[in-house]
C-alpha cells in the first residue's frame, strides 16, 4: 500500500509541474511596416466628383447594384468545386487538430479475452500427473496510458496543428475572394461585350443603309462602282466583327457557367454603361491593412506552425515519460472471475531517453529551422506582393477613369465628324472613302469607350481583391488588423 501511495504522489507532482517547461522558440510577429512603407503610395482618385466611402463589407460585389451579378456570385460560392475542396480541407484540418489535442489527455481502454491453450507434457517444466493440459482462461481489464508533456512536445504539436487549421480557414477565404473576383471580372467582360455588340449592330445598320444608298446612286450613274465595292467591304467587316464578338461572349458565358456550376447558364444581354462605378477607399490607407488579407494571414499561420515544429523537434531530444496502469480480473473459470481473488493490476513508468541515433534527431531539428526560415520569407514576400497589387489597382482605377473621360470626348468628336462626312458625301463634296474613314474612326472610338469603362470597373474588382474584400472606417489612418472584413467571419 505504501508503494502505491508513493507512485500516486509521484504522478501528482509530475502532472502539476509538467507545464513549467516548453522548449523551442515562441512566434514573434513581423509588422508590415518593417517590410513595406506605412502607407500606400497611391491614394485613389483625387477628383472631387469621385465618390469615396470609409466602409465596404465583404460582399463588395453588391456595390455594382446588379442582381444578376449578385446571383452569379452566390451560386459560385455555393456550387464551385474549388470551394468544396477548400471546405473539405478545413474539415480535415479541424479533425487533425482534435487528434493532436487528444494527446494531452490520458487514453483509457477496455480489454476482454477468452483463451484456450494446451501445455506440453514433455517440456522443461512438465505438468503434474493427472492435470488437464488444456486450459481455458477468462479475463478482462481496463487500462490507461498518459505521456507527461515535460518539454512541451505535445503542446507544440497542438500549436502547429492549430496554426495549420487556421491556415486552412484563411485558404478557404482566399478561394472565396478569388472566386468572387473571377466571377465579377468575367461578368464585367460579358457586359462589355454586350455593349460592343450593341454598338456594332448600330454600325451595321448604318453601313447597310449606306450600302443601299451607294447602290442607288450607282444605278443612277452618279457614282462609280468603286464606291459600291468600298461600301460592301465595310459592311462585311462589321458582320465579321459582330461574329467575333458573339464568339467571345459565348466563351465568357461558358466560363461563368463553369464557375457557378450552372452548366446550362444563359444570360440575357445587358449594358455595362448601366453599372455604377463603386466608391473608392479614402486617402491615407495604411499598409497594415495587408496583414488582414486572407492569403497573408495564411502565410503567417504557416510561419507560426513552422516555429512550433521547431519546438517539437527540439523536445524530441529530451527524454519522454509514459505512465501506464491496468486493473482487471482473470480466472480459469467464468464463475470465479467476479471474486476478489481474481484481481490483477499493473502500474509502471516508461522512460525513453535517446542516446545514439547517428544525428537523426539533430538533423530533424535543422530541417525544422530551415522550414521556418522558408515560411518566414514566403510571408514577407506575400506582404510585398499584396502591397504591389494594391498600388497597381489604385493607379489603374485612377488612370482608367482619366482615360474614359478622354475617350468619351473623342467619341463625341468622331460622331460629329461622321455626320458631317455623310452630309458632304450626299451633297457630292467628298468621296465615299471619307465616309468610310469617319465610320471606322467613330466605330473604334465607341468601342474604346466601352472597353475603357470595362477596364475601369475591372480595376475596382482588382482593388477590392487586393484589399482582401473590404475595409472599415476605424482602420483608416492607423495600423490595425482586427477590424478588417473576411469571408470567413
Amino acid at each position: 500500500m505504501r508503494s502505491r501511495l508513493k507512485l500516486v504522489y509521484l504522478l501528482l507532482v509530475t502532472v502539476l509541474t509538467q507545464g513549467c517547461v516548453m522548449v523551442g522558440p515562441d512566434y514573434k510577429r513581423s509588422k508590415s511596416r518593417d517590410i513595406v512603407p506605412i502607407n500606400f503610395t497611391i491614394n485613389g482618385i483625387t477628383e472631387e466628383k469621385e465618390k469615396k466611402i470609409d466602409h465596404v463589407s465583404s460582399t463588395w460585389w453588391e456595390l455594382y447594384k446588379d442582381p444578376v451579378l449578385n446571383d452569379l456570385v452566390s451560386k459560385a460560392l455555393e456550387n464551385n468545386s474549388d470551394i468544396k475542396i477548400a471546405i473539405a480541407r478545413v474539415e480535415e484540418a479541424d479533425a487533425y487538430l482534435q487528434e493532436i489535442g487528444a494527446a494531452l489527455f490520458p487514453t483509457i481502454d477496455l480489454q476482454s479475452n477468452v483463451t484456450r491453450s494446451r501445455i506440453s507434457k514433455v517440456s522443461v517444466i512438465p505438468i503434474f500427473p493427472g492435470l488437464n493440459p488444456v486450459r481455458q482462461i477468462y479475463g478482462f481489464s481496463i487500462g490507461t496510458a498518459f505521456e507527461l508533456d515535460f518539454w512541451g512536445k505535445i503542446r507544440r504539436s497542438k500549436e502547429a496543428a492549430s496554426a495549420q487549421a487556421l491556415g486552412t480557414y484563411y485558404a478557404r477565404d482566399t478561394v472565396y475572394l478569388s472566386l468572387a473576383s473571377l466571377v465579377s471580372t468575367n461578368y464585367l467582360v460579358l457586359r462589355g461585350l454586350d455593349a460592343q455588340l450593341s454598338v456594332s449592330r448600330d454600325n451595321l445598320r448604318n453601313r447597310k443603309e449606306s450600302l443601299n444608298i451607294t447602290r442607288q446612286l450607282f444605278e443612277q450613274g452618279l457614282i462609280s462602282a468603286l464606291d459600291v465595292y468600298q461600301a460592301e467591304t465595310a459592311h462585311s467587316n462589321i458582320v465579321a466583327q459582330i461574329s467575333d464578338l458573339s464568339r467571345q461572349r459565348a466563351i465568357c458565358e461558358h466560363q461563368l457557367a463553369v464557375l457557378t456550376g450552372v452548366l446550362d447558364l444563359h444570360l440575357e444581354e445587358g449594358n455595362i454603361k448601366t453599372l455604377p462605378i463603386p466608391p473608392i477607399p479614402p486617402a491615407g490607407l495604411p499598409s497594415s491593412l495587408l496583414e488582414a488579407r486572407p492569403d497573408v494571414r495564411q502565410a503567417e499561420e504557416q510561419v507560426i506552425a513552422a516555429t512550433a515544429k521547431i519546438g517539437v523537434a527540439k523536445a524530441s531530444l529530451f527524454p519522454s515519460i509514459m505512465l501506464t496502469t491496468r486493473f482487471g480480473r482473470e480466472s480459469i473459470t467464468l464463475g470465479n472471475i467476479v471474486k476478489s481473488a481474481a484481481n490483477i493490476w499493473t502500474a509502471g513508468v516508461n522512460l525513453n531517453l535517446p542516446i545514439f541515433d547517428a544525428g537523426r534527431l539533430l538533423a530533424r531539428l535543422d530541417q525544422a529551422n530551415a522550414q521556418q526560415k522558408q515560411t518566414l520569407a514566403s510571408y514577407e514576400n506575400s506582404i510585398r506582393t499584396a502591397f504591389r497589387e494594391v498600388n497597381d489597382a489604385l493607379i489603374s482605377v485612377r488612370k482608367n477613369s482619366e482615360q474614359e473621360i478622354a475617350l468619351q470626348a473623342s467619341e463625341d468628336s468622331a460622331k460629329k465628324a461622321l455626320k458631317i462626312s455623310v452630309n458632304r458625301y450626299k451633297l457630292g463634296y467628298s468621296a465615299y472613302l471619307e465616309v468610310l474613314d469617319a465610320q471606322r474612326i467613330h466605330n473604334d472610338a465607341a468601342l474604346a469607350v466601352i472597353r475603357s469603362r470595362q477596364n475601369r470597373l475591372i480595376a475596382t474588382v482588382d482593388l477590392f481583391k487586393a484589399l482582401g474584400g473590404g475595409w472599415e472606417s476605424d482602420v483608416i489612418g492607423r495600423s490595425s488588423v482586427g477590424a478588417f472584413q473576411f469571408f470567413g467571419n
